[in-house]
């Protein structure tokens, strides 16, 4: 018991170092991003999920977009699920100016455990609409294929519990035949989960995010998010 208490000390330390030193040593830019998400079961098998998030970047000193998300998930069995939503948008564009954009996906996810390890993986489909056009391709929507891992220790009595996860943003359909990367952006998350209420938890994380086009151009992100069910 002894040894296990001091291994989940040094796991958290550890982790909480990377957080701090991503924060103080920026080679590339600089973010936090804010997030809430809640989650309320409509029916069996059937959850209502709401979110809401600020993106700042500019060593966090500009918002890079803000929005708000809605839609359902459908639990088939214990271990995989399906759902879609809608997001709206207020981002910012190469010009320096803001304007709202759609967006719309749907999600494939499945999730398993090895003991005390929870694995989960998520396909998702997306596109997403400007509602302004600067030039002849801001009409056309973007289309893309994201795949995301995580892996989370649980830890019983204790309530932060460390991950990690990666994600990557494959472009689809009319974006993929015009000759662009196969991946065009990449995001990579190192944190803890702490559960400080049966129904609530908050995440923080360090976040790298690389971004391929449409030159490379890195962000390191400080991640804090709410979680609610009820």
């Amino acid at each position: 018991m002894m040894m296990m208490m001091m291994m989940i000390k040094r796991t958290v330390t550890i982790i909480m170092l990377v957080l701090a030193a991503s924060a103080a040593y920026c080679q590339d830019d600089f973010g936090i991003w804010y997030s809430v998400s809640a989650e309320h079961k409509l029916v069996k098998k059937l959850d209502l999920d709401l979110s809401g998030s600020i993106r700042t970047f500019d060593n966090a000193r500009k918002v890079d977009e803000a929005f708000l998300e809605g839609g359902l998930t459908f639990k088939i069995t214990r271990f995989l699920s399906v759902g879609g939503a809608y997001r709206y948008t207020d981002s910012r564009d190469k010009d320096g100016s803001y304007h709202p954009r759609n967006k719309w996906f749907a999600d494939i996810k499945g999730s398993a455990s090895i003991g005390d390890l929870y694995l989960s993986a998520r396909f998702r489909f997306e596109e997403r609409y400007k509602t302004y056009f600067l030039d002849d391709n801001d009409n056309i929507p973007t289309s893309h294929g994201r795949f995301k891992l995580k892996a989370l220790y649980d830890i019983h009595s204790f309530r932060v519990d460390p991950f990690i996860a990666s994600e990557i943003f494959c472009p689809m359909f009319a974006d993929a035949k015009s000759g662009r990367r196969m991946i065009d952006k990449g995001r990579y998350w190192i944190g803890v989960e702490y559960k400080f209420a049966k129904k609530q938890s908050v995440d923080v994380a360090y976040l790298f995010q690389r971004d391929y086009l449409p030159h490379i151009s890195d962000i390191n992100i400080i991640s804090l998010e709410y979680n609610l069910k009820f």
